[in-house]
Parts: C-alpha cells; sequence; structure tokens
C-alpha cells in the first residue's frame, strides 16, 4: 500500500494535514467518476487531427487518484480545463509488472504512461524485457524539463522523467530515543531492539533503505552491518503500513519512512513523537517518475500532459498532495508545507547504470541473510 493512502485511510487525512502549521491542502474535486484497483475515470473527448479520439490512458497506482484531494485530481481537473482531451487514470493491480507481462506475451499495452516508477522498476523492466522496448523516448519530445534537478535523472536513456521525490529516512520517537545520528549508532545496546524496517523484496522504502546501506557500507560491508542490525534485534516487517503501525502503536521508537513525516504530524504534542534522523547527514532519494509506453498512440498529447505535470504550479500541488518534494529547482512549496517537508543535508541514492546487474543479487543476498536470522 502506498503510504499516502494509508495515512488517509487511518484518519489522518490530507485535506486537513498541518494543525500547528495551519497550512489547509485543499480538496481537488474532479469531473467524471474515479474508483480503484484498474477502474477508470469516465468521460468524453474530442481528440486532435494527428491522434485519434479517445482519452489520454494513464496507468499509476490507486492513491494517486483515487481519492478528493489527490495529485492525480488536481492534475486532472487543472488539465482537463484547458484541454480537449480527458484523462483516464487505470490502477493495475500489479502494477508495472502488469505491462512487463504484456510484452513479454506481445499483448498490447492499453495505457499511453505510467506513472509511478522508480530506479529499480526501470532496472526490472530493461533486465525483464532485454529485446524489446516498453517505452520510447520520451524526453525528446518534452520542452519543459530543463528545471529537473539533476540528482534525479535516473534513466540514461531519456525515457523517463522525475515528477517527485520522497527521502528516506528514519523517524524516531525523541521521548523515548536520541537521534542515532549515523548508522553505526543504530548497533549499539542503546538501539537494542528499537528499529523497524521493510523487507526490500516487498517494500519500496525497505528497498530504499536496504541500498542506503549499500551506498554506505559498500557492496562488501552492507551484509556484516545487516548481520549488526539482525543482532540488534531490527525487526522486518513486511511493508511500509505494518512498519508504520508498530511506530504508533508504541512497539517500537524508530521507524523507516520518509522525511516528510512531520507534514502529517506537526501539532505540539505530535511533532515530539516524530523527528527525523538523517543519518550520516543523508537522507536516500527515491524519486518518483513517468514514462510513455511504446506503443501509445497518443505520444504527442502524452509528452504535453507531462510538460504540463513540470509547470511550477503543477509541481508544487503534485508534491503538496503526494505529501513528496518537487522534481524541479524551480517549484515553490507553501510555507507551512515546506517547514514540516525535511530535505536531507545531502541526498543519496544509487543511479541506473550502478543498479543494473546488481539489484536483484544484492536484494537476494539480503533475503537470504534476514531468512537465516
Amino acid at each position: 500500500m502506498r503510504r499516502r493512502n494509508y495515512l488517509k485511510t487511518a484518519g489522518v487525512g490530507v485535506a486537513g494535514v498541518l494543525t500547528a502549521g495551519c497550512l489547509q491542502v485543499e480538496q481537488g474535486d474532479s469531473e467524471g467518476t474515479t474508483t480503484t484497483s484498474g477502474a477508470t475515470t469516465e468521460g468524453t473527448t474530442t481528440g486532435t487531427t494527428s491522434e485519434p479520439d479517445g482519452p489520454l490512458r494513464i496507468a499509476t497506482y490507486d492513491s494517486f487518484f483515487g481519492d478528493e484531494g489527490t495529485a492525480g485530481r488536481w492534475l486532472k481537473e487543472q488539465w482537463e480545463a484547458d484541454h480537449d482531451t480527458r484523462i483516464e487514470y487505470t490502477a493495475p493491480s500489479n502494477g508495472i509488472n502488469e505491462f512487463i507481462q504484456r510484452k513479454q506475451q506481445d499483448v498490447g499495452i492499453d495505457a499511453d504512461l505510467f506513472v509511478g516508477l522508480n530506479t529499480p522498476d526501470l532496472v526490472r523492466v530493461d533486465e525483464s524485457l532485454p529485446d524489446k522496448d516498453l517505452f520510447d523516448d520520451l524526453r525528446a519530445d518534452l520542452t519543459n524539463d530543463d528545471d529537473v534537478k539533476e540528482s534525479l535523472e535516473v534513466d540514461p536513456e531519456n525515457r523517463v522523467v522525475a515528477y517527485d521525490t520522497g527521502y528516506i529516512t528514519p523517524v524516531y520517537d525523541s521521548t523515548d530515543v536520541d537521534n542515532p545520528e549515523t548508522f553505526d549508532a543504530l548497533l549499539e545496546p542503546e538501539y537494542e531492539g528499537t528499529l523497524l524496517a521493510q523487507n526490500a523484496q516487498s517494500s519500496d522504502p525497505g528497498l530504499a533503505f536496504l541500498l542506503w546501506t549499500i551506498h554506505e557500507k559498500g557492496t562488501d560491508g552492507y551484509l556484516d552491518y545487516w548481520e549488526g542490525l539482525l543482532e540488534n534485534d531490527v525487526r522486518v516487517l513486511d511493508d511500509w503500513q505494518p512498519a508504520y503501525d508498530a511506530f504508533l502503536a508504541g512497539e517500537r521508537p524508530i521507524v523507516v519512512s520518509y522525511s516528510t513525516d512531520q507534514v502529517y504530524y506537526n501539532s505540539e504534542e505530535e511533532l515530539p513523537h516524530h523527528q527525523i534522523s538523517f543519518l550520516n547527514d543523508q537522507g536516500y532519494a527515491n524519486p518518483e517518475t513517468v514514462g510513455r509506453f511504446a506503443d501509445s498512440d497518443r505520444a504527442e498529447t502524452a509528452a504535453e500532459f507531462v510538460d504540463f505535470v513540470l509547470t511550477d504550479e503543477a509541481q508544487a500541488n503534485v508534491a503538496r498532495l503526494n505529501v513528496q518534494i518537487p522534481a524541479t529547482t524551480t517549484a515553490s512549496l507553501p510555507e507551512g508545507y515546506a517547514e514540516y517537508a525535511k530535505e536531507p543535508p545531502e541526498p543519496v541514492t544509487f543511479t541506473y547504470e550502478e543498479l543494473a546487474g546488481n539489484l536483484d543479487e544484492w536484494t537476494e543476498s539480503w533475503a537470504q541473510l534476514v531468512a537465516s536470522n
């Protein structure tokens, strides 16, 4: 489950997200009917003279568009106010894997864009489809991508472009433990039995945290580091939701989460329980990107939509409603939001080239270690 969707269903809705900061996040209404898990938004479209009639079909995760006040709903409303082409969202239950399988089986791709790819996703796409192109060269058709942060350029072939990013960090309860501050501190007796992490094979933040440890300890040292975490009683759960549930329930005072955690928990009472720890003054960047399917028959409209997503106004609203950080250097966040959406002093991440050929080996070796303990 996506983090934003979980917090909304858990009763911490984005519409009233900043209490202490007095920043009210507006609800976005959208024409048509939007549902989740493979359902679509309804509506008509006039098309263009060079492309067939029909909506622009965007595959993504359900919390991107499934409720009012989401980034997808805001984009749909703003886009359709100025364009004839309507937006139709779908949320494939198997995510990008559904389209990998379709391409492997030479089945048609019934979407124009995929929103929500991260770097490991793209590596898996290419390793699963070595002789087939799932995405085309989207960046060649964009005119509004010059301000994307250089650190978020994830694809050497320019097929995808970042539209926001999150930073993986520990969140800790300062009424229970001190800020660990470094990776090595988490191995100390003081932090025994305090850390909640996620499965790197089934969780985006879990994988990002694993990659962060590899980035810091190296390929020859990360398993030793994780052996130390296991000896210090780290608890690894399947995904972010159960780990964060355990944290909120007070089962453990540190959880691998996001540096924007205080956007939700910023009241005077809540803040001490939701402090951000930038280990080694870092945070692991996990950019979300959008790609255009090579089979799309609405390539021009798809590129125009992505250019719209990269405008300053759209960037600010997508980041705010997704509880993330803009992908561009020029977008400005509301003052209250920016106060609680923390960014690390030193963002780190692995590039596509560094992950290619290594990702499966790293995660499988990690899984074997965890399973044996």
